[in-house]
C-alpha cells in the first residue's frame, strides 16, 4: 500500500497565507492528487509545530514511501500559532529519512530560495539541502506529484517543471483532498481554509511590481465559480466552518472580463454576486467567512463597481473582515521606480471608499469591512523622504477620521526572477535605523490612536479564541483575516472560545477580560484591569467576597460611582446580575 507523508512546513506569500490558523491549498492539492491516483493510498499529515512538540513524530516520517514537504516564505510576517520551518530544521528532521523518497514543494522549491526574515537574502534552496531531497518541485505541487506516482515514484522520468493546464485542472484533486484537513491540529474550530480563486496578476503585462512573485505566474487564470463552490461544499461536509476567500492578488478583480489585456480590469459584479451568495448557500451555518487582497488602483478607478462589491461582500461575509491594500509606498519617486498599483491620492480614495461602505460595527464587536495597508522598505529610490511621506500619509489618514484595520510595514525579501533580486537587501541595510525608527513612530502615534477608535473600551469581542499563554496573560483572537491580538489578565483555558470586554490598549492589540467575568471568581491579575478598580481595590474585593448581593459589591468600594461603574463588566454567581 502506498504510504505518504506530507510535512507542512507553512506558505507565507503575496496571495497566500498557510501559517497556523490558516491551512493552504498547497496539502490539500497535493493529498487530492495522491487520493486521485491512488484512493487507498494512507496519506499521514503533519504540521511542523506537531513535530517540533513530538520527536517521536520524525521516526513516523521515515515509515513513508514518499514524503513531501511543503515549505517557503516570501513576504514576511508576524506569527502567534505557529512559526514556518527553518533549513536547520529540515536537515534535522529528515536526517534518518534515507530510505524514503523525499521532494520538496512551495514557494522554497519553486523560486529556488529560501526567505528567512524581512530584509535578509533568500537562501538558495538547492545549497542549502545538497542530496537531501530527490526532487525540487518549480512548478505545481499536485501536478507533479501526480506525475510522479503514475511514474512509479521514478524520478527521472518526472517533470519537476510541470504545472496546471489551467485553472479548472486541480478542480479533480481539490475536492477529494478537502477531507485531509481533519488531520490537522487546529481542526475543526480553529482552522481556517484559505480559498484559491486565481492565480497570476493583471499587472503582469506591464511586468508587476518590482518586487513581487505573482506575475510571474502570467495573466490571470481564473477558476470557475463552480470549482470554487465545489470545493468549499467539500470542506464544508468535512467539518470546516472558516474560510477566507485569499489567495489571489485582487479579490475586486475576480472574473474581471479585461484582465487579460488590462492592468486594471473593470470588476465583475455579478460574479463577485454569484460567488458569495454561493458559499453561504452551500455553507449555511459558516463561522467565518473573509477576504483578503485588494488592489487600491482597481478601487480608485471603478469606485461605482467596487463600492458594489464591498456592499456584497458585507451581505454575506462575517465581520471583523480586511481588505489588504498593497501600497508599498507613496513616494511617487518610489512608485515610479517599482511600477508599484496605486498613487498616494489613488491609495486614500481607496480606504476611504471602504470606510464608508464598511465601518459600521458588526455583531462580533468589530466594523464589518476596513482597510488594511501593507508597505515594502527597501525598494528602488528609497530615501529619507521616503519615510516622511509615509508617515504624513499615515497621519493625514488618522485625522481625517478614517479607520485602518492594519498597518503592515515589512522589510523586502528579495527573491529570485523578480527586478529586485538583482539589487538584493542593499537599500534595506542601507535604510535599516530608519525602518525601525520610522516603525516606532507609526507604533506610538498612529497605531494605538487607531486601535481605540476600532476597538474603544467597554466594546464586546466576541468569541475570542484563546491560544497561549505569557506569564499570566492568556492571549487569543477572533478567528479571520488578522485577527486583532487580544491580551486577557489571568490564566484561563487554552482553545476555548470566550466573550471579553475591552479595558485597554497597546500598539498594536488590546487588553480585555472575560465578559461578563464572575466576581466572585475571578482572579487578582483579572479583577485589577477593570477599570477604575488596581491592584488595592483589586485586593479588597477577594478579602470580602462572596458577595451576595449588588449592594454587597458596591458596600465594598471607597468610592461606590467607581462600583456601580464596575457593574458594567461584572456578574455575581448568585445573582446573574450583569
Amino acid at each position: 500500500m502506498l504510504k505518504v507523508s506530507i510535512l507542512d512546513g507553512y506558505v507565507d506569500e503575496p496571495t497566500c497565507l498557510g501559517v497556523p490558523p490558516y491551512i493552504s491549498p498547497y496539502p490539500r492539492y497535493i493529498a487530492g492528487a495522491i487520493w486521485h491516483f491512488d484512493r487507498h493510498a494512507q496519506i499521514f499529515y503533519v504540521t511542523i509545530d506537531q513535530v517540533r512538540n513530538n520527536k517521536n513524530l520524525s521516526k513516523k516520517l521515515a515509515e513513508s514511501n514518499l514524503i513531501i514537504v511543503i515549505a517557503g516564505v516570501t513576504v514576511p510576517g508576524r506569527y502567534l500559532s505557529g512559526f514556518p520551518v527553518s533549513p536547520y530544521e529540515l536537515k534535522n528532521i529528515l536526517k534518518d529519512t534515507q530510505g524514503s523518497l523525499k521532494i520538496l514543494c512551495g514557494p522554497a522549491a519553486r523560486h529556488g530560495g529560501f526567505g528567512l526574515s524581512g530584509g535578509e537574502k533568500i537562501r538558495e534552496t538547492k545549497l542549502l539541502f545538497n542530496d537531501l531531497f530527490d526532487l525540487f518541485v518549480e512548478g505545481d505541487g499536485e501536478t507533479v506529484v501526480y506525475d510522479l506516482l503514475k511514474n512509479n515514484l521514478d524520478v527521472e522520468k518526472t517533470d519537476p517543471t510541470l504545472c496546471r493546464s489551467d485553472a479548472h485542472a486541480v478542480q479533480k484533486f481539490a475536492a477529494i483532498g478537502s477531507k485531509v484537513v481533519s488531520q490537522h491540529p487546529f481542526f475543526p474550530n480553529y482552522l481556517i481554509c484559505e480559498i484559491e480563486t486565481y492565480r497570476g496578476c493583471p499587472r503582469s503585462i506591464v511586468g508587476g511590481c518590482s518586487f513581487c512573485s505573482e506575475p510571474s505566474r502570467g495573466r490571470p487564470d481564473f477558476r470557475p465559480i463552480e470549482d470554487v463552490l465545489e470545493e468549499i461544499k467539500a470542506l464544508y461536509r468535512n467539518g470546516v466552518r472558516h474560510f477566507r476567500i485569499g489567495s489571489q492578488p485582487c479579490i475586486f478583480s475576480y472574473m474581471a472580463k479585461e484582465a487579460d489585456r488590462n492592468e486594471f480590469p473593470k470588476p465583475n459584479t455579478e460574479a463577485l454576486e454569484k460567488l458569495f451568495k454561493g458559499i453561504r448557500c452551500i455553507a449555511p451555518n459558516l463561522e467565518t467567512l473573509h477576504i483578503d487582497n485588494a488592489n487600491p488602483g482597481v478601487l480608485a478607478r471603478y469606485p461605482q463597481e467596487c463600492r458594489e462589491i464591498a456592499k456584497i461582500i458585507i451581505r454575506y461575509h462575517t465581520p471583523g473582515d480586511v481588505a489588504a491594500l498593497g501600497v508599498e509606498s507613496v513616494d511617487p519617486i518610489v512608485v515610479k521606480k517599482n511600477n508599484l498599483k496605486a498613487s498616494a491620492e489613488e491609495v486614500f480614495s481607496a480606504i476611504k471608499l471602504l470606510n464608508e461602505v464598511g465601518a459600521n460595527r458588526g455583531y462580533n464587536g468589530l466594523p464589518e469591512l476596513l482597510p488594511g495597508l501593507n508597505f515594502v522598505f527597501g525598494l528602488y529610490g528609497e530615501t529619507k523622504k521616503t519615510f516622511e511621506l509615509n508617515y504624513e500619509f499615515l497621519k493625514k489618514i488618522l485625522e481625517t477620521g478614517l479607520l485602518l484595520r492594519r498597518i503592515n510595514l515589512r522589510q523586502l525579501i528579495p527573491i529570485p526572477g523578480t527586478k529586485m533580486f538583482k539589487i538584493g537587501n542593499k537599500i534595506v541595510r542601507r535604510n535599516k535605523k530608519m525602518f525601525h525608527s520610522f516603525k516606532r513612530k507609526v507604533r506610538e502615534e498612529i497605531e494605538q490612536t487607531m486601535l481605540r477608535r476600532i476597538a474603544p473600551q467597554g466594546v464586546v469581542l466576541k468569541n475570542v479564541f484563546t491560544e497561549t499563554y505569557r506569564g499570566k496573560t492568556t492571549f487569543g483572537r477572533q478567528i479571520g483575516s488578522y485577527p486583532l491580538l487580544v491580551g486577557i489578565p489571568g490564566v484561563f483555558p487554552l482553545h476555548q472560545f470566550i466573550d471579553v470586554k475591552v479595558v485597554d490598549h497597546g500598539y498594536r492589540s488590546v487588553t480585555a477580560i472575560p465578559y461578563p467575568l464572575d466576581i466572585n471568581k475571578a482572579s487578582l491579575e483579572t479583577i485589577e484591569n477593570i477599570p477604575g478598580i488596581g491592584k488595592k481595590r483589586a485586593t479588597r474585593i477577594i478579602v470580602s467576597r462572596p458577595f451576595k448581593n449588588v449592594d454587597d459589591l458596591i458596600n465594598c468600594f471607597d468610592d461606590n460611582a467607581i462600583g456601580k461603574k464596575t457593574l458594567e463588566y461584572i456578574y455575581l454567581s448568585s445573582t446573574q446580575h450583569s
